[in-house]
């Protein structure tokens, strides 16, 4: 799966994506935990989570071929 990361956490990371090996389907939430455990560095942090260019839900599915996207809440004025 390939994981898009933005803004905030682009910076934290020191990159805009990366792939993860996975060979089977897992839900949101167990990819949060998963994603918490290899940068905990990111884990106070607020963010969406988009598969497949759509907002998921925790309960959802994220699939081996599926491109997940992180984004922070966007501050504007």
């Amino acid at each position: 799966m390939k994981v898009l990361y933005f803004a905030e956490l682009k910076e934290i990371l020191g990159t805009d994506s990366e792939n993860i090996d996975l060979s089977y389907d897992i839900t949101v939430k167990d990819f949060i935990t998963n994603l918490f455990k290899k940068h905990p560095s990111i884990q106070e942090k607020q963010f969406q989570i988009a598969v497949n260019e759509e907002f998921v839900q925790s309960d959802d599915v994220v699939r081996p071929n599926d491109i997940v996207a992180l984004i922070p809440p966007v501050s504007g004025g």
